[in-house]
């Protein structure tokens, strides 16, 4: 049901198509993770999601991104998902620009910015792109350049810098606060001196500092010992 030649018409049917293998009780319990966004959830399990998208990364996948979509989750799930399949650079980051600006919820965000293996090619670039988008004042951008970071550039030379960064990120944003505890935590998990120091002594707010400690203490990585020991930086009022 892919078509193989992408036009208005044949994207219509396409969406014809999700709609008719979408999953009512799917949609209900995604509609409870997935609050506040203005697409509509359909009930199209990820997947068969990903499934679809490697077949449509077969076809004219310009033809394909370049027809308006907006109305369907799944519609903007399926752009992100073939944009991180592009291997051409220069192509990518053409369609990533403009893909980070439909990005209105964790989903979207967290599961193409984990897709998206081309950036670690270019780490000079996407680290510096992903820097500067954690400093956004919009809750989704900021959230793609701290998961960005999360999921393709923690590494030693940059736990500094990443630290410093999240240190100076003041928002009430929920979305933020949480990729930054995510973050957090796993620089603790990954490098425990910097990740210890850092939680001692930080500018994070009660919720941020206190939910770091919490996904930290998550960790199957993290011992019985460091969990309580972790347990004595948690911020009161």
């Amino acid at each position: 049901m892919i078509p193989s030649i992408w036009n208005n018409e044949t994207y219509r049917e396409f969406i014809s198509y999700l709609d008719s293998i979408k999953d009512e009780k799917y949609k209900e319990f995604h509609n409870s993770l997935v609050k506040n966004s203005k697409y509509e959830i359909l009930g199209v399990k990820l997947p068969i999601l990903r499934k679809i998208s490697k077949e449509i990364y077969k076809t004219n996948i310009e033809d394909y991104l370049n027809i308006d979509k907006g109305l369907y989750y799944e519609e903007i799930m399926l752009e992100g998902l073939v944009i991180s399949k592009i291997k051409d650079e220069k192509i990518f980051y053409k369609y990533f620009n403009s893909y980070i600006d439909k990005i209105d919820n964790w989903a979207l965000c967290d599961t193409f910015c984990n897709s998206i293996k081309i950036v670690e090619k270019y780490p000079d670039k996407y680290y510096k792109k992903a820097i500067e988008l954690s400093k956004s004042k919009e809750e989704f951008k900021s959230r793609v350049g701290l998961i960005m970071i999360l999921s393709h550039f923690i590494k030693e030379k940059n736990v500094k810098e990443i630290l410093e960064l999240v240190n100076n990120i003041h928002s009430d944003k929920y979305y933020i606060n949480m990729a930054i505890a995510w973050l957090v935590a796993e620089i603790y998990i990954k490098y425990r001196k910097e990740g210890l120091e850092f939680i001692k002594n930080n500018n994070l707010d009660k919720f941020t500092q206190n939910k770091t400690i919490s996904k930290t203490n998550d960790s199957y990585r993290v011992t019985k010992e460091e969990k309580e020991e972790l347990k004595k930086y948690r911020k009161k009022d």
